[in-house]
């Protein structure tokens, strides 16, 4: 019987472009519109929602190195709460994750239908387009994580150069009267801060990647907490320089409705050619981020499925150690969903898949930080070095923010992410009555009841 190839891991910099790629995806490139309605103010808010997120890196990190598993948020919430948290966790955090991948698949669509323009009237053309896309990422993905790792440190690379390009180079062409009123929103400052900051947080949705294939990368204990940290921070100088470059190079009000905004500011600061850099940047940017989702979705099911909380199949894996059946029917999911609503709206779509997706992360991301709490009064030991009132200062705050973010998506997202979860619960019982049938079937062959023909039986 011949051995198993050799599974080559994710190193530090291909973990940190899993980290930096996931979260620079698809809106960024449209998120300054959107904030051009509250003024420079909106700063603020970036400042803000950076700090929670480097709250929750930090917590991830510590996470990490105490428990180097594969799964992530899963992995944590099941170690200090249990089967059924942990099975929460992996059931919205894996919807979240292929309900996300259709929509980065539609930004990618329309970021090609810059140099494609069929694509931006042909929706069945455009559609095709997207779901060829997800499957040529399936297969990179299924043949083997390191190509997966590499496609991501490519992808990353190349997107970084069109949003540096205006978050470092713009900055030398701003001009103070394209800011406008600081708070243009006509609401209290809190109130205009509140809001805002509820539109950057998905911005930072995936400072995790790096913890979800714990066990593919190498030294995980210490890669991944330095992947974690060092891709958040980068992210956020990104995210707040290429903001201030975008407000102060586009006039404040031909920015609320523009639907390129880093496009149109590269055009007023370095003219058309810059322009078509950007949106190339920006369909790469999808790409990337895209490729960097499909990795994570078969991770989660198969941790779960290896630990009895998802079916067996999805614990099954390839050649290369990869989870495919997890790749495959989660692809599967998407091109249904995708199908289902290639005639509606793009905008549309993106809009609202992308706040469901947004609330059940930021979920496990609430049960991480309670996670350690819980963790580190129970198992101390893991978390050898560090300072324990600072550990849970900063797992308290973190905690916090995530309850405000939550809060902050709204009530209908809130109440239909709810449902979303609680559609997972009866999935939960039939695999606890299935564990608990097959475990009576392995307690009556063993103990020799009736109907068993083993040795027991024999002997009596």
């Amino acid at each position: 019987m011949s051995a198993r190839p050799v599974r080559r891991k994710l190193g530090l910099w291909m973990a940190s472009a899993l980290v930096v790629g996931n979260m620079i995806g698809s809106g960024v490139f449209l998120l300054p519109s959107s904030l051009a309605g509250y003024g420079p103010i909106s700063l603020i808010a970036w400042v803000f929602t950076a700090a929670g997120a480097i709250l929750l890196a930090l917590v991830f990190a510590r996470l990490a190195r105490a428990y180097p598993r594969t799964g992530g948020p899963y992995a944590y919430a099941r170690r200090a709460f249990g089967d059924f948290v942990g099975f929460q966790t992996a059931w919205g955090y894996w919807i979240a994750v292929w309900a996300g991948n259709a929509a980065i698949a539609v930004a990618f669509v329309g970021y090609l239908a810059h140099f494609w323009h069929a694509l931006a009237t042909d929706r069945v053309l455009a559609a095709s387009v997207g779901l060829a896309t997800i499957w040529l990422l399936t297969a990179v993905n299924a043949y083997g994580l390191r190509q997966a790792g590499a496609v991501q440190v490519v992808t990353t690379v190349v997107k970084l150069v069109p949003l540096l390009l205006i978050a470092v180079g713009g900055l030398f062409f701003v001009k103070s009267a394209n800011f406008g009123e600081f708070n243009a929103s006509g609401e209290s400052a809190f109130s205009a801060v509140t809001a805002a900051a509820a539109l950057t947080l998905w911005s930072f949705i995936g400072l995790e990647s790096a913890t979800v294939p714990a066990e593919d990368v190498d030294a995980p204990e210490r890669t991944i907490p330095r992947a974690t940290i060092a891709g958040t921070a980068v992210t956020a100088l990104v995210y707040i320089l290429g903001t201030v470059a975008v407000l102060g190079l586009v006039p404040a009000a031909a920015l609320a409705t523009s639907t390129a905004p880093f496009a149109d500011a590269a055009d007023a600061a370095f003219g058309g050619w810059a322009a078509d850099l950007v949106a190339a940047g920006a369909a790469i940017s999808a790409f990337g981020a895209l490729n960097g989702w499909i990795l994570l979705q078969g991770q989660v099911p198969f941790a779960a499925a290896r630990d009895g909380l998802f079916p067996r199949v999805f614990a099954r894996t390839g050649r290369a150690g990869t989870p495919v059946v997890g790749l495959v029917v989660s692809s599967v999911l998407v091109t249904g969903l995708m199908l289902m609503n290639y005639n509606a709206s793009l905008v549309d779509q993106f809009t609202f898949v992308i706040l469901l997706a947004t609330l059940t992360t930021v979920i496990p991301y609430a049960y991480a930080s309670i996670a350690e709490l819980v963790l580190l009064a129970t198992d101390r030991a893991a978390f050898s070095g560090g300072r324990l009132a600072r550990d849970a200062v900063i797992a308290l705050l973190a905690f916090g923010y995530s309850t405000w973010a939550i809060a902050g998506a709204g009530y209908e997202v809130v109440y239909k992410g709810t449902l979303l979860i609680f559609a997972g619960m009866p999935v939960y019982a039939w695999l606890k009555y299935r564990a608990q049938r097959t475990g009576q079937k392995d307690q009556t062959i063993r103990s020799g009841q009736p109907g068993d023909h083993g040795p027991s039986a024999q002997a009596a």
